[in-house]
């Protein structure tokens, strides 16, 4: 990793009553928060680490609680967009920044919107990929929406399940990453046994787990044929995209091997107490500049997320946006790395010439 990405330090920064680790490399620019997805870490981004600091950038991208080097809770309750984001808000004090950029893929779109949501203050502007933001539905949780839209075997309703199907309530030890109050250097608990997906994922090596999600082709809805696992459905290429290699799917790979999946799958099981508490916000638009990137190839683009953004909801929920679609699939930050690069720039000097 040294080699991809030159001058980044590292640091273990204690925010919200946890150790978050962050990757920097600091420029005398703008100041630039990069959040990643399911399943990666801040080496998703480094290629825009690289290319940012190029340009001047003060470029931070942390591991978000549950992943690589930052502290897991291990309870889903502790994965609420208002965890995320009290996080977020600790480490830009950290940093003395009052107001900043953020850009997010995936999960980290969703906390970025939701920064943007609850803190505008703190936001100069957002570049959102692959997942927009939506309204919150008050007649419907999310789960039971997906369940009733796409049955019981779409990849978000086969991630909610914590405890064996059969009901056996044995518990197991299994070692979580420590809590930064802990003085030990690990603390092992017991708890139910692992949820669903990961003993689905456990009948893979990590990195056979990795290339599944990662280097994901599916263009319609991720939803296993009935009596199968989301993770035994998805296809393992045998061979990889030129636009990533060996060497990084396996610090992915190890990352997780240390890690656990729980975290990152925590997120999923914290959806429903995300928007019971979301209440207050019912209707409330982002009022901060706002770019939108996807793929034309994304998970269920074209079925779903093509009509949202040709409709008024989005345009409405978000006045201040612009939307660019790009050749390409879900990973679109690592796939075409460049252009992507290029979209933040030329947004952030876009608001700066403003």
């Amino acid at each position: 990793m040294e080699s991809m990405i030159s001058d980044v330090n590292h640091h273990l920064i204690k925010a919200n009553g946890i150790q978050i680790h962050v990757a920097e490399k600091k420029g005398p620019g703008p100041f630039v928060l990069l959040l990643h997805g399911f399943p990666e870490t801040w080496v998703s981004w480094h290629h825009q680490i690289n290319h940012l600091g190029s340009h001047g950038y003060h470029v931070v991208a942390p591991d978000l609680r549950g992943y690589g080097d930052s502290d897991s809770p291990p309870s889903p309750s502790s994965y609420t967009m208002f965890h995320i984001v009290a996080d977020l808000i600790g480490l830009l004090d950290h940093f003395n920044q009052q107001q900043v950029f953020v850009v997010g893929h995936d999960w980290g779109a969703t906390a970025a919107w939701h920064l943007s949501l609850f803190r505008p203050d703190r936001v100069k502007g957002i570049v959102a990929i692959c997942v927009p933001f939506f309204p919150r539905d008050p007649h419907i949780r999310p789960t039971l929406f997906f369940k009733q839209s796409f049955g019981d075997d779409l990849y978000i309703s086969q991630f909610q399940t914590m405890v064996t199907d059969d009901g056996d309530s044995s518990l197991q030890v299994i070692s979580i990453r420590r809590y930064s109050y802990m003085k030990q250097p690990e603390a092992t608990l017991h708890v139910r046994e692992a949820g669903r997906a990961e003993r689905g994922f456990a009948k893979y090596d990590y990195l056979t787990v990795i290339k599944k999600w990662l280097l994901i082709t599916k263009t319609d809805a991720l939803v296993a044929p009935p009596g199968m696992e989301i993770i035994d459905d998805l296809e393992t290429p045998s061979q990889l995209p030129p636009w990533i290699t060996e060497k990084e799917l396996q610090l992915y790979a190890d990352k997780f091997q240390q890690s656990g999946f729980t975290g990152g799958l925590n997120y999923y099981r914290a959806m429903d107490l995300t928007w019971e508490l979301l209440a207050p916000w019912q209707g409330s638009k982002i009022t901060v500049p706002a770019k939108f990137i996807i793929g034309d190839k994304d998970v269920g683009y074209k079925s779903f997320t093509k009509p949202y953004l040709e409709g008024n909801v989005m345009k409405t929920l978000v006045p201040d946006i612009e939307v660019v679609i790009l050749e390409g699939h879900h990973y679109i930050q690592q796939e075409k790395p460049q252009q992507v690069s290029d979209e933040i720039i030329s947004f952030i000097q876009k608001l700066a010439i403003n």
